[in-house]
């Protein structure tokens, strides 16, 4: 304009107010691009080093489990294994005599015996009589043990923390020889369990 002069500048602008920031601050991607970003090979491209890479994983995994079941790792052991239940079960089973861990020694002793059984019939009936009879005794120490096992439990820990087949996990490993049997047992003959 005319009549002014040139030194004169114009007064500063008010500072705009900060304002919160609506939105996430970035444009919204498109589809084609998020769909690209979250794609990955179903097959992939060096089929060799994944199967090797799967290999060592499994292999790792598996010794873990190997050496779970040797210390009782709770951590790395099988599913049916796991859970604070479940080895009460089994300190408590390791802890006390079954007659049921003999069975399958004697059995085996029975079978060799039946090989002979044209030459000394007479021993392998005998034989056959004793398996039969241990057999029996087995088998009813292991039912009678389970029930014993199950009340128990169930005045430890309540009945919906037992988990389901308990009693069966607690028959079958009555019947395994103590040497062995996985997980390893953790705790002498004899020893009082809490």
């Amino acid at each position: 304009m005319i009549g002014r002069s040139k030194k004169q500048t114009p007064p500063p602008a008010p500072a705009p107010e900060e304002q919160p920031a609506v939105g996430k601050g970035r444009p919204t991607p498109k589809r084609k691009e998020a769909q690209a970003r979250n794609q990955r090979p179903l097959v992939p491209t060096d089929r060799k080093l994944a199967k090797q890479e799967a290999r060592r994983r499994r292999n790792e995994l598996y010794a873990k489990q190997q050496e779970a079941m040797r210390t009782g790792d709770e951590r790395y052991l099988p599913a049916r294994d796991k859970g604070p239940v479940r080895r009460w079960v089994r300190d408590y089973v390791d802890a006390h005599f079954s007659p049921s861990e003999y069975f399958l020694p004697l059995a085996m002793a029975s079978i060799v015996l039946l090989f002979f059984a044209t030459r000394f019939p007479d021993v392998a009936i005998i034989g056959m009589a004793v398996m039969y009879i241990a057999f029996g005794i087995a088998l009813a120490f292991a039912i009678g043990y389970s029930v014993i096992i199950k009340r128990k439990l169930k005045a430890r820990f309540g009945e919906d923390q037992i988990p389901r087949f308990t009693g069966i996990y607690a028959f079958s490993r009555l019947f395994q020889p103590r040497f062995l049997r996985a997980p390893k047992p953790q705790v002498r003959r004899g020893e009082k369990i809490a």
